[in-house]
């Protein structure tokens, strides 16, 4: 006959205390069934599921522990589970488990309560919440902080996407992100992701730089709002914004390309991508010649953009073979997955347009950053709030894995 406990311990975290019930288990041979433990600011909670082999030795196991405990100042509790209940738990393994990630400057009791309230409804557990950034100072201003959350979640969701559009209705009112996933094998194991340049990667677009550069930026960005609002075709809109360009100088474009304002957290994202041996390509409706800068700076992979013709050092103004577009990128993104023989489950896409959808779509992980209304919703994922680098926090990485 054997015994079933769940042992509760909380109190003061100091090196050794685990070792020292589990020494005190084993003396009794006692088989552990699950267990996890939590240190919050030097507070220990350490939670154990137990099976006493023969159950007349229970009064004398938790006399021993409530002895334990009392000698590292830990409260110790007890609560005995019945067989027929430990056998529903264990037929419950294998159910659905998911990824809420939380993200923003600063996140508040309210914001994670939100959080809570819609898994809640939808009749999900949470399992584990984590914090994945790093602790900040209160006396020093941080402009730049990060906070992260992540909650694991485990249930069967009626409408999972009703779940993931209540979750990212928070975002409404609530000043963060909330990132949702399936806690699967392709979360942790991605491979490859593109970035799109203007606006993305680069906190500016480059034709309207170089529309202000001509004299025609009025024009310029008109078109270039109804494109990435969706209002006007990419293709069109592009042939009519780069014949707006024709005579401008080479000269201009170095230029440009020296000062190209680079998107907070980019750097910090691909140089730990990077060392995780990730892919990385950039697929841009802009213009190669801007974009091979980038590629040279980051150590980007590869690169697909439109070049530029330029004649006696002027821009023609002309299109030069077909126009990476939406529908484009998508195809160039495949490309790059096969050709590297990689899952497309194991690919990310990041963009700000519209013309960025189709790739955001067939993405493993698809990501408008600080995009338009109508790319946000559309997209699977949005980030809004923080830098690029926030990208790290969906993948599951902490702060202090970071290099920086």
């Amino acid at each position: 006959m054997r015994d079933l406990f769940l042992v509760n311990l909380a109190g003061s975290d100091r090196p050794g205390v685990t070792a020292a019930f589990m020494d005190a288990l084993a003396d009794h041979g006692i088989n552990v069934l699950d267990i996890g433990q939590a240190v919050i600011h030097d507070r220990l909670n350490l939670g154990m599921l137990i099976e006493i082999p023969d159950a007349a030795e229970s009064g004398a196991v938790m006399k021993e522990l409530l002895f334990l405990g009392h000698g590292h100042e830990l409260k110790v509790e007890f609560t005995p589970v019945a067989a027929d209940d430990y056998e529903t738990w264990v037929g419950a393994q294998g159910r659905p488990r998911y990824i809420v990630t939380l993200l923003g400057r600063k996140l508040s009791a309210a914001n994670l309560g939100h959080v809570a309230s819609v898994v809640s409804r939808h009749g999900l557990n949470i399992d584990t919440i984590s914090r994945l950034s790093g602790r900040h100072s209160l006396r020093d201003a941080n402009p730049g902080r990060r906070a992260c959350i992540e909650f694991a979640i485990r249930g069967v969701a009626d409408d999972p996407e009703q779940l993931r559009h209540d979750l990212l209705a928070l975002t409404r009112d609530d000043e963060v992100d909330v990132a949702f996933q399936a806690d699967d094998l392709y979360r942790r194991n991605r491979r490859l992701i593109v970035f799109d340049m203007d606006s993305t990667l680069i906190r500016c677009e480059v034709i309207d730089e170089l529309a202000r550069a001509a004299g025609v930026g009025e024009q310029v960005a008109s078109i270039t709002d109804a494109a990435m609002r969706g209002e006007l075709g990419f293709d069109d809109s592009f042939r009519r914004r780069l014949a707006l360009l024709a005579g401008l100088g080479e000269e201009v474009l170095e230029k440009i390309a020296r000062g190209l304002p680079i998107t907070e957290g980019a750097d910090r994202l691909i140089a730990n991508l990077r060392r995780m041996g990730y892919k990385i390509g950039i697929l841009s409706g802009g213009f190669t010649y801007f974009a091979e800068h980038l590629k040279a700076r980051f150590g980007v992979d590869c690169v697909s953009a439109n070049p530029l013709d330029i004649v006696d050092g002027r821009l023609t103004g002309r299109v030069v073979g077909d126009i990476v577009n939406g529908a484009k990128k998508a195809e160039l993104l495949r490309e790059m997955a096969a050709q590297l023989g990689i899952d497309m489950r194991q690919t990310i896409a990041v963009g700000d347009g519209a013309n960025d959808l189709p790739m955001l779509a067939i993405a493993g992980l698809g990501v408008a950053f600080h995009a338009k209304p109508v790319v946000r919703a559309n997209a699977r994922h949005s980030i809004s709030t923080l830098g690029l680098d926030s990208i790290l926090y969906l993948l599951g990485v902490r702060d202090r894995e970071v290099v920086e």
